[in-house]
């Protein structure tokens, strides 16, 4: 028997969930309301549409059929009310992040991984009371840096590695404005799965690792990544760069088709090995408008003694 972990994460200054419902979710970030498409939000909405209607962006589906001009679909597409800054700041989990209105409805920020940042911070500062050594974190898809800032201001010395240029341009923005710009973060642009094998030949270690890794992605040189092919041998690689006492082991999921049952079964050999505990759950939001829970990802963590 085990316990499966559901994490909330509750409205605070910079974010709140507001309400959500027929396939769509209303954010605030900051002061800017966004309504964008949430295919897990599979009930009705809580609020009325004169309160959707006050979001200052939307992001708008592809048409389901061809324009009868051009007879092409349309593409997504943010449509704003007013004038909305490129870019705008929030404060966050004690750290601060630039939202942006991106491609594929994204903002910048998963703010359901609060938890799991929470629990990253704890192992480290515990760590650090206990060893002189510094506690070495490799952050792996660590697209704009969240885990690598959590894990940086709690005493860690971090290695954030992405695929995207854009991605590792905009983590470490968020360093700067979080005050983190002189702590130790290596910024890597390279192919995870590449990286790794390089660090095994190198015999660097790593007392904690963090993945996320997504269902399909490219490297920065064409790389490609497939999770159903690639998935295995790239955490058994990973645990060859472990430390001989490894802190913890952390795997997020989201839109994968995976259950976080898979995920936690990939971690049974590192608590036979060095003991501690596997836990497994879900990630969820917390809405305002409601007791109700928005799932938004999975995740399997490993953490020692």
């Amino acid at each position: 028997m085990f316990e499966y972990f559901i994490s909330e994460t509750a409205a605070s200054k910079g974010y709140e969930l507001v309400d959500s419902g027929d396939g769509e979710k209303l954010e605030r970030y900051g002061k800017v309301l966004i309504s964008r498409p949430d295919p897990q939000a599979l009930w009705t909405k809580g609020l009325p549409e004169t309160e959707w209607n006050k979001a200052d962006a939307f992001f708008k589906r592809a048409p389901t059929s061809p324009s009868p001009s051009s007879g092409r679909r349309g593409e997504p597409e943010w449509s704003t009310r007013g004038e909305i800054a490129d870019r705008w700041q929030i404060e966050f989990g004690e750290l601060k992040f630039w939202i942006k209105l991106s491609a594929f409805k994204h903002t910048g920020l998963f703010p359901e991984q609060l938890g799991n940042w929470q629990w990253i911070q704890k192992l480290i500062e515990t760590r650090k009371l206990k060893a002189e050594k510094p506690v070495t974190v490799l952050n792996l898809f660590g697209y704009t840096g969240g885990a690598s800032l959590a894990a940086a201001a709690a005493g860690a010395e971090v290695c954030h590695v992405d695929g995207s240029k854009v991605a590792i341009g905009w983590a470490r923005d968020n360093a700067q404005v979080s005050g983190l710009e002189g702590k130790p973060i290596r910024w890597i642009l390279d192919d995870a799965a590449k990286f790794v094998q390089r660090e095994i030949k190198r015999g660097n270690l790593y007392d904690g690792i963090i993945m996320d890794p997504p269902a399909f992605g490219h490297g920065p040189k064409g790389e490609t990544w497939k999770i159903g092919q690639n998935f295995l041998p790239f955490i058994e690689s990973c645990k060859q760069i472990l430390s001989k006492e490894p802190l913890f082991f952390l795997i997020n999921g989201y839109a994968s088709g995976y259950s976080a049952l898979a995920y936690k079964n990939n971690l049974f050999d590192l608590e036979k090995k060095f003991g501690g505990a596997v836990e497994v759950g879900e990630l969820t939001i917390k809405e305002t408008a409601s007791e109700r829970l928005l799932p938004a990802g999975i995740f399997a963590r490993w953490s020692g003694k």
